[in-house]
């Protein structure tokens, strides 16, 4: 039989709506700290939707939201001029830009790297939702953290 349970007193109130108050503030859904992808991309983008296919067929669970204008939301998570890309996601605390393969964003949860997130700058053809008759080009996936950043893979 289980002890009867404790009101809930104010100061735990108090401290709970805080919290989430706090968490509400930073414009990500609860859930976007889990092992689902929450992604935003605007309405119009194919490419996104190419990225996000290939993030479910390596086995991810990716929500998407569309928004008319990611720049606010990039700004808040850290993604600077330089790294941006068509749409922004966020994993298990750490943000994704732009098309970054499922095996680099599989390979970033394993190790855990003191970072903001990952990040493929602007659009490269070959990347993944890139592809494009087979032609490819160079690409970096870059760690990017306030400290600094990083070369993660190159492709």
């Amino acid at each position: 039989m289980r002890p009867p349970m404790k009101p809930v007193t104010r100061r735990t109130f108090v401290l709970v709506a805080g919290a989430a108050a706090l968490w509400s503030a930073t414009g990500l859904p609860a859930h976007a700290s889990g092992k689902v992808l929450e992604l935003w991309k605007t309405p119009w983008c194919g490419c996104c939707t190419a990225w996000v296919d290939h993030m479910r067929a390596a086995g991810f669970e990716v929500r998407v939201t569309e928004m008319e204008d990611l720049e606010p939301l990039k700004a808040r998570l850290g993604v600077t001029p330089e790294l941006a890309s068509c749409h922004t996601g966020v994993i298990d605390g750490y943000v994704l830009e732009g098309h970054v393969p499922a095996a680099d964003v599989a390979r970033l949860l394993e190790e855990r790297p003191e970072a903001t997130g990952l990040a493929v700058p602007g659009m490269p053809i070959g990347s993944p939702g890139m592809e494009m008759d087979g032609q490819t080009e160079p690409y970096e996936v870059v760690l990017f953290a306030p400290g600094g950043n990083t070369v993660f893979a190159r492709y």
